[in-house]
């Protein structure tokens, strides 16, 4: 999916949406986007030294997990809402010029709930890990 198409699926836009594209290959989503340099989280972290705030990195984590849950019928009307990080770890810092492949696969679901692994790399890099569950939570009006 291009980010025309990903704006379909995902109720986020700019300057919130953070991936350039995603696909589902069996049970993950692969997903990337190409830090230009130019994105409001970067200005002014840090001056000199540029680099993507880790809080992002797992954004765009939520968000590739978002494209997979788009699948599950349960899903349907409803919008996935993060409640949860768990085991985070940044391992490698994110820079411009850095093109960042995001796995993500779904561990679990129990009721609205559902439960993802994910990770951030840079090339052969791993960038970020972490362990994440989201609330499937009904759109107003459906």
């Amino acid at each position: 999916m291009n980010r025309s198409e990903l704006e379909g699926l995902l109720p986020h836009r700019a300057p919130m949406l953070l991936l350039d594209e995603s696909e589902v290959v069996g049970d993950e989503a692969r997903g990337r986007l190409a830090i230009t340099g130019d994105e409001f989280f970067v200005q002014g972290h840090f001056p000199g030294n540029p680099v993507v705030p880790g809080v992002m990195l797992c954004e765009m984590l939520a968000q590739n997990c978002c494209v997979l849950m788009a699948s599950d019928p349960a899903a349907r009307g409803a919008t996935p809402y993060y409640t949860s990080l768990d085991k985070v770890r940044f391992k490698h810092p994110v820079h411009p010029g850095d093109v960042v492949e995001l796995t993500c696969r779904l561990t679990r679901a129990r009721g609205p709930f559902r439960f993802a692994s994910g990770e951030a790399r840079v090339g052969d890099e791993l960038c970020c890990v972490a362990q994440m569950s989201f609330a499937l939570v009904a759109e107003e009006g459906r």
